[in-house]
């Protein structure tokens, strides 16, 4: 979650940046994908904010969930008067008429300043949890999220988990849930007793840069933080954007973060990630990340609802869509046949056996030329040539095809442009590219062009 505008993104990104990012993931060396929730049990929870977003406009037959931000504490245990209340009310009759559950989400990114008091002090703390019973009493509320950005570790951290504890225990006794928000790595101010109490960690798999903030690859990170940390996957649920990135502002303005269906009034295409110097999740994206979620987590976590566009291009539509289809995505590609790749040059990429970079510089398509595409599930292909996979080695270095299995870095988008012809982006929000075939292959290129597409059996 945010503030009542904007999260600080560089203090995000210090936090973020805490933990060593690594190429891991839950991933399967066939299409069968194990679901850890099913689409009877997977949670679906969006935030509606007190200042954008009408009530009438949220799709409460698509949500389980739907949390309002924010609830403002106060040092003592108490809390700001509630922004909009008629909104909350609202909210609250429209979501319980479709058999949604309602909570109130309390702090945010700059709201939770309070909370260093509450847990300072036992009575302060037993304020707080009564206060927050009475609050949800007055507006006929299911339960509350807590969303503290962010305690310290040590003292804070273990007083924390008292006040989790203490607010469990109320709101359970009363037939409520408790649900935390929490940064996406490098969370050591959650500790592992606080898993026990909660009911919901929603995992904030967002805002890592200023351009593309929240990549299929950043979300199987965090999600693989959380759960070897100890979160019971079915309490694990991935958070999403309904917003992008503008890199050309400064990314601690306003002005940075944009909504998603601003986005597409520019032009973006709303299958995409990215337009112009705005990063972001289009359908495919948000398709992949609920079938990843389901198979290692329990649920998607939307900030915010209001950025959602309508008809085909809604996000929250396509979620829903994969939970229906029991976390099914089409790969839209040739799954199980071999291809050859032609670049625009002219000429066929070559696995070159495994033995080093890949290159797209031969004239006669044969062995080392050909690729068999294989479903890697979540709406993902991985390329296998010479019984080796093809990797995007996270843009950090020129494209092999020299892996034994596929991971993260050897997953790809397969895309067809316009014109028929085919371009691939990894799970880094990266196209893998031809160079022209001037150097060894690359997946660096943040569009897809002329070098970035590729013919089919040509």
């Amino acid at each position: 979650m945010r503030k009542n505008s904007v999260l600080t993104w560089a203090a995000a990104l210090v936090l973020l940046l805490s933990s060593c990012r690594k190429d891991i993931s839950v991933s399967s060396t066939t299409g069968t994908v194990p679901r850890a929730a099913t689409a009877t049990n997977f949670k679906v929870m969006g935030y509606l904010t007190s200042w954008a977003g009408n009530v009438s406009q949220v799709q409460f037959g698509n949500l389980t969930h739907v949390t309002y931000a924010f609830l403002i504490p106060t040092s003592s245990g108490g809390y700001q008067p509630v922004d909009n209340p008629s909104k909350l009310s609202s909210m609250v009759s429209s979501a319980h008429a479709s058999g949604v559950k309602a909570l109130i989400s309390v702090g945010g990114g700059g709201g939770g300043g309070g909370f260093a008091g509450i847990v300072a002090s036992p009575a302060n703390i037993t304020n707080f949890v009564n206060n927050m019973l009475a609050f949800c009493n007055q507006y006929g509320l299911d339960g509350v999220d807590i969303d503290w950005e962010y305690p310290s570790t040590g003292t804070q951290a273990t007083n924390f988990q008292t006040m989790l504890t203490q607010l469990s225990t109320a709101l359970h006794n009363s037939g409520r849930i408790l649900s935390i928000a929490v940064i996406g790595l490098g969370g050591d101010y959650v500790l592992s007793g606080v898993f026990n109490v909660v009911d919901i960690v929603m995992v904030m798999a967002y805002d890592d840069n200023n351009f593309q903030h929240s990549t299929y690859e950043l979300a199987t990170q965090c999600m693989a933080y959380w759960l070897g940390r100890g979160c019971p996957a079915s309490k694990a649920i991935l958070g999403v954007p309904f917003y992008g990135h503008d890199s050309s502002q400064d990314p601690n303005s306003d002005a940075a973060e944009v909504n998603y269906n601003t986005i597409l009034s520019k032009g973006a295409s709303p299958s995409l990630d990215v337009y112009s110097t705005f990063g972001y999740n289009g359908l495919l994206t948000m398709k992949s990340k609920t079938s990843y979620a389901m198979s290692v987590g329990g649920g998607i976590g939307i900030w915010e609802l209001s950025g959602d566009a309508t008809g085909a291009s809604s996000l929250l539509s396509a979620i829903k869509s994969v939970v229906n289809a029991g976390g099914a995505v089409n790969t839209n590609a040739p799954t199980g046949t071999t291809v050859t790749f032609r670049g625009n040059n002219g000429l066929y990429v070559s696995s070159e056996n495994g033995t080093k970079a890949m290159t797209c510089t031969r004239t006669v398509a044969q062995g080392w030329e050909s690729f068999l595409v294989v479903d890697a599930g979540h709406g993902k292909v991985a390329l296998q040539a010479m019984s080796k996979y093809v990797s995007s080695e996270d843009g950090q270095q020129a494209i092999t095809c020299n892996r034994t299995a596929y991971s993260t870095w050897e997953v790809f988008d397969w895309i067809t442009a316009a014109d028929g012809n085919v371009t691939l982006r990894s799970t880094n929000g990266l196209f893998v590219s031809s160079d022209n075939g001037a150097k060894s292959m690359t997946c660096t290129r943040t569009a897809a062009q002329g070098w970035e597409e590729f013919g089919i059996n040509q």
